[in-house]
């Protein structure tokens, strides 16, 4: 009887440098993601190709892959050197190449298996299905999307799917997003968002009455889907996503060990689904999301508009952490709370009388009274969040984790020669045999105990020995120097090193399914993101018109939409348009359309309320 394939669930990691990204893989990523030498979404994140083939190396000991970023809009003149990156990052055997421009999909590319970047607005079924059969190995969904709408996707289609789980989100759909281009001359299709939507707004009707005033009205919370595995995996996702190339070395740690404790734990109560890398994971501490960067957490849509109110961190775009308790006391120099235990050195913030974000630093703690290092705004009920935890910081500092490949030793002594064979947990099998003359041992079973002992030492390599056996012969162990028994382990493990990473493939780019292919959309405008004339060509192959270029062009922004967000304002505050019955609306006395003005440029709103989506239309 045939059993079923077992699907392979892969956690993804972001990865700033090299560095983080050889820790991610350590605390159990299956695959890492990090900017090319150039045309990264992250600009400030590029990697040089000698730090790319380091970590593609370490990676894939571990059978863990590595996806390169090259997701920008490109300039005519740039798309022979994003050729260039993608021949040299195939040759150093980079795993995949997440692109948004589609002007390289039919370029004369290497094999290497070609990702469908979030930035190319990937939201139905006709448009997966597109890139599915024009070439793409893998598509990374746009994080707006209902279980329900991703199981639509994954019915309708074969190719790997992709989602955000955790980090932060951008308010705009990826992509669709032109604010920074417009007001500060730096594109985030270009990878050089200036990230105007974390600054305060006041919102206004349109007879100039203030309806909200000065707060982060664009700011969200951060993605957090850690109690979704199981509902993505059955909807048809195989690969989660962390987002975060510009985070640190701690929040990475951290949010990698918690999602592989997630996935493992749905993986070993569902035998038909299995980790796509191979190792174990030896934390030294256990992960905690709420210690590290965080804005508040959300689930965003995935469950639909049930949770389409309550996404917005308006009162800062910081981190604002766990809350740990109350001021209960006010004292001379310090203060008492309800709940946690504090640290000298924690970080602390609350919320002001005003609906500011205010931090201090513990200094020291003296018979439970706390002596901040800033006592202005505290008083008896403030809820205090932490947002830096010290020991919990102090502790991931170190060295963290170990991650270990598991192997079988069977050990035998011949004649004149010992002999070791080790196999490890995917298969690989290596022999090591030393010259060895034949000493009878007074201490049999001392001697099987010290060869066992050196044989199974295997230190500060990636390995680590579930099974030992002494193989059954004509010889009982005899005496063996242990030089030689280290000898002869090192030699083995050497030998499999090289085995692994000779034998480990990347897997091939997918091939045109369909020469009659009609692109889902006719007529495209600059939200197209169309920048060179390959893309241009590619779109037109294909049977759409391109009545617009790309808004970098120099497009004139003025009356422009320059955001398409499911965000709404509206439902936000609980002011909901589609909701006849919402006492809000009268409350507040709306008077559409409304505005939203950072004191420098002001943005009419605009609402589909059958789409469920608000337009930012640049006024001024």
């Amino acid at each position: 009887m045939v059993q079923n394939r077992q699907i392979e669930l892969e956690l993804l990691a972001p990865a700033g440098n090299m560095e983080i990204g050889k820790a991610a893989i350590d605390h159990g990523a299956d695959a890492v993601y990090i900017g090319s030498p150039r045309f990264s979404a992250r600009k400030n994140a590029a990697n040089s190709l000698e730090d790319v083939a380091q970590l593609i190396e370490y990676a894939h000991l571990f059978n863990a892959r590595v996806y390169i970023a090259l997701n920008t809009i490109l300039k005519d003149s740039e798309v022979q050197d994003a050729i260039n990156i993608i021949n040299d990052l195939y040759k150093v055997k980079a795993d995949g190449v997440i692109i948004q421009d589609v002007g390289l999909i039919e370029q004369d590319l290497p094999p290497i298996p070609i990702i469908a970047s979030t930035q190319m607005h990937n939201i139905t079924p006709e448009k997966v299905k597109f890139l599915e059969d024009v070439g793409f190995s893998r598509v990374i969904l746009a994080r707006e999307l209902t279980l329900e709408e991703i199981g639509s996707i994954r019915a309708k289609t074969d190719i790997e799917l992709e989602v955000f789980v955790h980090g932060a989100l951008c308010v705009s759909y990826s992509g669709r997003c032109y604010l920074s281009q417009a007001v500060c001359g730096r594109s985030g299709n270009r990878g050089e968002c200036a990230q105007p939507c974390r600054l305060k707004y006041t919102l206004k009707d349109s007879k100039e009455c203030v309806i909200i005033q000065n707060k982060h009205l664009l700011s969200l919370k951060d993605l957090n889907l850690i109690n979704s595995i199981k509902n993505l995996a059955e909807a048809g996702i195989t690969s989660f996503k962390i987002e975060g190339r510009y985070k640190d070395m701690a929040y990475v740690k951290n949010v990698v060990a918690a999602y592989r404790q997630a996935i493992d734990e749905f993986i070993k109560s569902h035998d038909n689904y299995k980790q796509q890398s191979s190792g174990t994971v030896h934390l030294k501490f256990e992960p905690d999301i709420q210690k590290t960067f965080n804005r508040g957490y959300t689930s965003y849509f995935l469950v639909g508009n049930k949770e389409a109110k309550g996404l917005a961190a308006m009162d800062s775009p910081k981190s604002i952490g766990a809350e740990i308790g109350k001021v209960t006391t006010i004292k001379k120099g310090g203060f008492l709370i309800s709940g946690s235990l504090l640290s000298n050195g924690d970080g602390i913030c609350f919320v002001t009388k005003t609906g500011n974000l205010k931090g201090f630093r513990v200094e020291r703690i003296e018979d439970g009274l706390i002596i901040p290092s800033d006592m202005e705004g505290l008083a008896v009920g403030v809820r205090l969040f932490r947002n830096r935890d010290h020991q919990f910081l102090k502790l991931i500092d170190k060295k963290s984790s170990d991650r270990k490949i598991g192997v079988s030793m069977v050990f035998e002594q011949r004649d004149c020669e010992a002999h070791l064979t080790v196999t490890d947990e995917d298969g690989h099998s290596v022999n090591s045999t030393l010259k060895a003359p034949y000493n009878k041992a007074r201490e049999p079973q001392k001697v099987k105990e010290e060869i066992k002992s050196q044989l199974t030492s295997t230190g500060n390599t990636i390995f680590e020995v579930k099974d030992f056996c002494i193989a059954t012969n004509m010889f009982e162990p005899g005496f063996l120097p242990k030089s030689l028994l280290n000898s002869l382990r090192r030699e083995a493990l050497e030998q499999l090193t090289v085995l692994r990473k000779e034998s480990y493939e990347v897997k091939k780019r997918g091939i045109l399914k369909c020469k009659n292919l009609i692109y889902p959309e006719k007529n495209l405008n600059y939200q197209a993101n169309i920048f060179n004339r390959y893309a241009k060509n590619f779109y037109e192959k294909y049977g759409a018109e391109v009545v617009e270029q790309a808004f970098e062009t120099g497009l004139a922004s003025s009356g422009k939409i320059v955001m398409t967000t499911k965000y709404c304002i509206l439902k936000e505050i609980g002011a909901c348009l589609k909701n006849t019955q919402n006492k809000k609306v009268g409350k507040l006395k709306i008077e559409l359309p409304l505005f939203l003005t950072d004191g420098n440029h002001t943005y009419k709103l605009q609402f589909d309320c059958q789409k469920c989506q608000m337009y930012l239309i640049l006024n001024s």
